[in-house]
């Protein structure tokens, strides 16, 4: 057998996170992987992000890249609750604003390329076609406000950046709606659910491949690369979350779970009927023709991953 030797040597941060644990796996052909979950490197906690003196020459972050010494710094982690954000907007800010560019400027300083994942939430969602990267963003919430500040942030510090937007993360590893809806489903008689919002479910699976797979292309790149950059990364396909949920516990029935509600029972209703605190987007749909023409993914309908991981839960007997 032949062995290739390891080119890089990665630091991924947020190793635990649904993305974090997925990219654990597919970054192992990169070379070696040193994963830090964000219980080992507490980001909410002000000392994690300045030194003791408030600087940050001494910081958690700085002294973590100089002494793993990476050619690739990946943030995998970010402060998600989003309706907590709008009181705890501090901490958000400090999550996904303040670590994420000392990460980078940390990376920048090792010689490093540095991934940072974003979100749909830095656009209004109110667009009548799917965002492209060039369009005007404004978030409606304080999480998509920090999400935005934090790719700023990445990419002022770090020249060799890739910063991808996602949506509707799902995974077999953490919580997700889909989750939610089988735990519902095997508990209730019936189900409401916003049927006016729309995106795009994208396997935690799916954005590890293809950062693998892009980082392999361009990890060894200089600044001058034009390909450094924002892109969006979605699954393909277009759905909304009643229509989602109701293709969820259809599966699930199909394979044998011990679901309770009927289909008739899973009733749609208007973001207006499911007050929450914060503003989410009507419309999550990213336009990914940038990635697959820089870098050739593939990006298959998002039925693709939502039936990996109903069949991943399947195989850990139903744990959820």
């Amino acid at each position: 057998m032949h062995n290739s030797p390891m080119k890089h040597k990665v630091l991924l941060i947020g190793g635990n996170g649904q993305v974090g644990y997925a990219l654990k796996s597919s970054l192992q052909i990169l070379g070696e992987v040193v994963a830090c979950t964000r219980a080992e490197l507490d980001l909410s906690i002000a000392g994690a992000v300045t030194g003791a003196d408030g600087g940050i020459a001494d910081c958690p972050i700085s002294a973590l890249v100089s002494r793993v010494k990476p050619s690739i710094v990946i943030n995998a982690t970010a402060y998600t609750a989003v309706d907590r954000a709008e009181t705890e907007t501090e901490l958000a800010h400090t999550i996904n604003v303040v670590a994420p560019g000392l990460l980078a400027k940390a990376a920048h300083a090792a010689g490093a390329c540095m991934v940072h994942y974003s979100t749909d939430y830095v656009y209004a969602g109110t667009k009548q076609s799917p965002y492209v990267e060039t369009d005007e963003t404004q978030p409606l919430s304080a999480y998509g406000r920090s999400k935005l500040a934090g790719e700023r942030a990445v990419a002022e510090a770090c020249p060799r950046h890739l910063i991808f937007r996602t949506s509707w993360v799902v995974g077999a590893h953490g919580g997700n709606f889909l989750k939610t809806m089988l735990k519902l489903a095997q508990e209730r008689d019936a189900l409401r659910v916003v049927a006016d919002q729309v995106g795009a479910p994208t396997s935690a699976a799916l954005i590890a491949e293809t950062t693998t797979q892009i980082l392999g292309v361009i990890a060894g790149q200089s600044a001058d690369d034009p390909r450094w950059g924002v892109y969006h990364l979605t699954a393909g396909g277009v759905t909304n979350w009643h229509a989602y949920a109701r293709y969820v516990i259809a599966q699930a029935r199909a394979a044998g779970w011990p679901i309770r509600v009927a289909d008739e029972a899973i009733v749609a209703i208007r973001t207006e009927d499911y007050p929450v605190a914060a503003t989410r987007p009507m419309n999550s749909c990213l336009d990914t023709s940038k990635v697959r023409a820089a870098f050739g993914v593939n990006l298959p309908d998002w039925r693709v991953g939502v039936d990996e991981v109903l069949l991943a839960l399947k195989r850990d007997n139903g744990q959820l």
